[in-house]
């Protein structure tokens, strides 16, 4: 079994000073017009991390226990740990989280614990760290087609270790756009910044991990426009610090939909998998519903 170092823990120091580096830059002049970081914000998303982290250890378990369920009794390969292994590993672990990603904003059981990242109405790099505490428990199903398959869950674990390392730096606005080239094929500042947006147009776009390309596969790419400056946080946003809520606010919103009031089986099923903002007597509006009165009323170039 080939035993990988958690890059992660490794990583916590460049977190930190990452962020200093960027808190110095963000504060000069050419930045004036960002929102930069905001002390409570700031640190309720490091305490979102920190228990990320901390119940990391109890889902890494159960994470690392179904992968190898899976690899040991059910899998079709065995695929080598070699150079080229994780070549293909490298990309089939990146369209495995865009699926995850995706689903996470058109599904609102897993939106209850994706919400968390979406939550600040700051863009910098310490929300990079405001992270899920629930949805480690669940949200590898995505990547259970990786062992199946035959690649060695050591491997599939390293590999997305890898993809949350890489963005944790596209979560800036201290860096504009890059080279076109570099636009075209990977995920940047500027795309992901699009994909925190709550403007009508941002919304449920960008779902890239490393590379964009998927997105515009599958057509949820949106580029960051000039005329339409990014306006962080959600629709509705939580307008908290607290970190217990900013957790858990949307289970309970999600739990008090499916379990009050009268509505059939079908619907109370609904409001678990059905995207945001879905409601059984049809006055909820979709990411699609917004964008589409957006286009309509909007006179700007797109």
């Amino acid at each position: 079994m080939p035993d990988f170092p958690n890059i992660i823990l490794f990583a916590i120091p460049f977190f930190i000073l990452a962020m200093l580096v960027e808190l110095f830059v963000t504060t000069r002049s050419k930045f004036k017009e960002t929102k930069g970081y905001e002390v409570k914000d700031a640190f309720a998303s490091i305490a979102m991390g920190l228990g990320n982290v901390f119940l990391g250890f109890l889902s890494k378990a159960i994470v690392l226990g179904c992968l190898f369920l899976v690899y040991e009794h059910l899998r079709f390969f065995t695929i080598p740990v070699t150079w080229w292994s994780f070549v293909l590993l490298f990309f089939a672990d990146d369209l495995s989280y865009y699926w995850f990603h995706r689903v996470s904003h058109e599904c609102r059981l897993f939106w209850a614990s994706h919400v968390v990242h979406h939550s600040s109405q700051h863009y910098n790099l310490s929300t990079a760290l405001r992270q899920t505490w629930s949805g480690s428990f669940y949200s590898f199903i995505f990547w259970l087609w990786l062992p199946l398959v035959g690649f060695h869950p050591a491997m599939i674990m390293l590999q997305m270790s890898i993809s949350l390392l890489y963005q944790f730096w596209i979560h800036t606005e201290a860096i504009d756009k890059l080279p076109k080239w570099f636009e075209a094929i990977f995920n940047t500042p500027s795309h992901h910044r699009v994909h925190h947006g709550s403007n009508p147009i941002y919304l449920d776009r960008n779902h890239a991990g490393i590379l964009i390309v998927w997105d515009k596969l599958f057509g949820t790419f949106q580029p960051e426009l000039e005329t339409e400056k990014v306006k962080y946080g959600l629709v509705k946003n939580l307008n908290t610090f607290n970190p217990i809520k900013i957790a858990f606010l949307e289970w309970v919103y999600m739990f008090k939909d499916v379990f009050t009031g009268k509505k059939t089986l079908k619907d109370r099923w609904n409001y678990v998998t059905k995207p945001p903002g879905w409601k059984h007597d049809g006055t909820g509006k979709l990411s699609n519903d917004l964008r589409e009165e957006w286009f309509k009323t909007s006179k700007k170039s797109v």
